[in-house]
């Protein structure tokens, strides 16, 4: 299978790397020291600039700008201060204090202050809202502002995933005043305390922002942030070599070996947090058949994919949980393809003339994965329709049900929480495949209240191995995060969470300038 694979596609790819060294050998860079504007390449246009409402992977590459969090992460995963400078937790994992930075505004000049932090938690609480950020956030029962620059929270019951839920978008605060003024239009003029402040927006084009003067930490090099989209990834990875954008969030895995030698080019790689497979609505034909789902997961060759479409870059999956991440089981492996399997499971679903649609969003790499897909399966005589959907669209499909597969990952979180429960608990915010499996709910509730870590991991362990069994999702592979830019970019920080943090980059001389 993998060579009929490597032949059919091996034109492409060859086609690709002589078109893009090419534009690598006309470069000629001219990021000079102090630039004015940072220019940075997107795999997509942001559909939703508020972070309480967000839920595509995409949007946090904007919100480091414009927001900051509560804590953070390292290189290493380890939790570092933000907007609180410190915080305590109780022995029972009830009680949090945080501390808050002090002399810290909001770009419209609203104090950032224990009020402040009040506000956003309460609105991310609030059902009216409907905010994704509500199972991150836990069962919270008070919070209570103790001074001006201090906040406590307190459970209803432990919750350990709460504070590696703070460093992301649960952790984001905005401008309560910006929320009372502008209400559900927010999102069209974000308001948070980021190095950079939001100017304008043209939707599929670009998104701007100028430098924040007040900021609370050392103001940010540039002057100006250009946020430009480009869903095709020859056309992002061509713009990069030819000089039209100084860094890209994600390149396409076929492109690495030709930046790698590119001497204007810096490449950086690490292993990710999240994963990529697809989601399988268990509530419609065909998955709602448990037998069609297995034989789905067993057809499909992870290592095929790896291989063809990664150039062994990516690491099959089995699970949700990368094997850096704690919790990771190393005792699910994944199996090779076994077709005579998947047609026996075929044939006890009890269904004929099966057939499905995949949809996935219009790049390049999501429709070779496809491709093989589609291929894979009609070895089992399962027919599978592609369908290429806009990825906001997309993404509003998975809310509403209206699909029957769709090629869809996860950008991670540093608990395995993040990583299972709002997809495997039935009736979360983004359980899209609308799997429901009683003893899975029991397990991840009491995985989120159990403090002691090797309880834990066994308690991941079981779950892993029941969701794979049930196959509500294809686990295909975890990600690996590359990013490219100039070699005048300075001051990146590749933290695994895969964000690009803008406010430490500066322009540096490029050598032999």
């Amino acid at each position: 299978m993998i060579v009929f694979y490597q032949k059919k596609w091996a034109l492409l790819l060859t086609m690709t790397i002589f078109f893009l060294s090419g534009c690598v050998a006309g470069l000629a860079s001219d990021f000079e020291p102090h630039s004015d504007e940072l220019v940075i390449g997107l795999d997509n246009d942001p559909p939703q600039l508020d972070p309480h409402r967000s839920s595509a992977a995409v949007d946090r590459q904007v919100f480091q700008s414009l927001f900051n969090t509560l804590i953070d992460i390292d290189e290493d995963l380890n939790l570092v201060p933000e907007l609180a400078k410190s915080w305590e937790e109780s022995e029972d994992g009830m009680t949090y204090t945080f501390y808050l930075e002090e002399n810290v505004s909001f770009h419209d000049g609203t104090p950032f202050n224990a009020e402040a932090v009040t506000y956003n938690f309460e609105r991310m609480l609030n059902p009216d809202l409907a905010s994704p950020r509500t199972g991150e956030l836990g069962p919270i029962s008070e919070v209570n502002v103790l001074d001006e620059y201090t906040v406590e929270v307190i459970m209803e019951e432990p919750f350990a995933p709460f504070l590696a839920a703070l460093t992301d978008r649960a952790g984001m605060m905005v401008s309560p005043q910006a929320i009372e003024e502008n209400g559900d239009q927010f999102a069209n003029q974000p308001v948070g305390t980021g190095p950079y402040i939001f100017e304008n927006r043209v939707l599929q084009s670009e998104l701007t922002m100028q430098k924040n003067e007040d900021y609370w930490r050392e103001s940010p090099q540039f002057d100006r942030l250009v946020y430009r989209p480009f869903t095709d990834e020859n056309v992002r990875g061509t713009n990069l070599v030819s000089g039209g954008i100084d860094i890209v969030n994600k390149i396409a895995f076929k492109d690495v070996a030709t930046l790698e030698q590119n001497e204007q080019i810096k490449l950086l790689d690490q292993q990710a947090i999240g994963f990529q497979g697809i989601h399988l609505n268990t509530s419609a034909y065909p998955f709602d058949n448990k037998n069609v789902r297995q034989a789905l997961n067993i057809a499909i060759d992870r290592n095929a994919i790896s291989k063809v479409v990664f150039y062994d870059a990516v690491e099959p999956a089995a699970s949700a949980i990368p094997p850096n991440n704690w919790a990771h089981n190393e005792n699910l492996s994944v199996p090779e393809a076994d077709l005579e399997e998947a047609r026996e499971l075929l044939e006890e679903s009890g269904l004929e003339d099966i057939s499905f649609t995949l949809k996935i969003s219009p790049a390049p790499e999501e429709q070779l994965i496809a491709q093989m897909v589609q291929a894979m399966l009609d070895q089992i005589d399962v027919e599978v329709n592609i369908e290429m959907v806009e990825f906001g669209t997309l993404l509003s499909q998975l809310d509403t049900g209206d699909f029957q597969a769709v090629r869809n990952g996860w950008s991670g979180r540093i608990d395995p929480d993040g990583n299972l429960y709002r997809f495997m608990k039935t009736d979360q915010s983004n359980n899209y495949t609308r799997y429901s499996n009683e003893n899975v709910d029991s397990l991840l509730d009491e995985a989120q209240t159990e403090i002691d870590q090797t309880k834990r991991k066994e308690l991941y362990d079981e779950i892993s191995e029941i969701v794979w069994d049930d196959a509500p999702y294809i686990y295909l592979y975890y990600d690996h995060d590359y990013k490219a830019m100039k070699q005048g970019v300075e001051g990146f920080k590749h933290i695994p969470d895969t964000m690009i943090r803008t406010e430490t980059l500066f322009a540096s001389e490029l050598e032999g300038e």
